[in-house]
């Protein structure tokens, strides 16, 4: 079962966000919090695998939340942001502070099923426009001093390989000589927005060799999650 914490300060949101979760039979929401504080202290309460974290909230806001519920290390717990606003300042500061994924409120009731599975396998929930929108805002100057403070400033720059963090703005045509043809290949695909799943149904490989892949590569271009591996794989021309 995945267990799903529902974080919204309108309870018939929380209400109807419920009933199409519990409508899976592997998904079982397991509390609910109508602030971000509540959020991080049932989150360390009942130990869910999802939080589904709205933004604008009394307390404390989500994105507050999802960053101090990343930054306790003995919670595992994805965050998928769910809100009503879509506003690249949530969606990168989202990002930044460790969001699993970012899903409008108006989205199709599948897509919400959708990304508390992906998100509960470990994936991040990068929609080709999110993606987009993620390269956009990297590909800006770094040194831009009106350059949004977010997913795209230093600490992101720092995401990336160490040793290309100086040259960002210049893609490179050629691979990274450190990964392997099937970690490049891998790699294409995950700046394509594809989940685990879908990569090793792609490749007809196991979906844990796709993890193994994923996690190898991670950790040779030194990018501390997936948003960072598809602006990688954009300036090194691998996508």
């Amino acid at each position: 079962m995945i267990r799903v914490l529902l974080v919204d300060d309108h309870a018939v949101m929380r209400a109807g966000f419920r009933m199409i979760l519990e409508s899976d039979p592997d998904i079982e929401v397991v509390g609910e919090a109508a602030t971000g504080a509540d959020a991080v202290a049932a989150a360390s309460d009942l130990r869910p695998d999802v939080i589904c974290m709205d933004v604008q909230m009394p307390d404390m806001d989500g994105i507050e939340a999802t960053r101090r519920l990343r930054d306790d290390a003995s919670l595992a717990a994805a965050v998928v942001i769910v809100t009503t606003f879509d506003r690249d300042d949530y969606l990168f500061e989202a990002l930044s502070a460790g969001a699993s994924g970012f899903l409008l409120k108006n989205a199709d009731p599948a897509d919400l099923t959708h990304s508390v599975r992906v998100a509960a396998a470990g994936d991040a929930l990068l929609s080709p426009e999110v993606t987009r929108r993620v390269i956009a805002r990297f590909a800006e100057d770094p040194g831009d001093a009106g350059a949004p403070q977010s997913v795209a400033d230093a600490d992101a720059v720092r995401a990336t390989s160490p040793s290309r963090a100086a040259d960002l703005g210049a893609p490179c045509p050629v691979p990274a000589p450190e990964l392997t043809d099937r970690e490049a290949e891998v790699l294409r695909l995950v700046a394509e927005a594809l989940s685990n799943a879908e990569i090793a149904r792609r490749l007809f490989i196991g979906e844990a060799t796709v993890k193994t892949h994923v996690s190898n590569l991670l950790a040779k271009i030194g990018a501390r999650d997936r948003v960072a591996a598809v602006v990688y794989a954009h300036r090194h021309g691998l996508a």
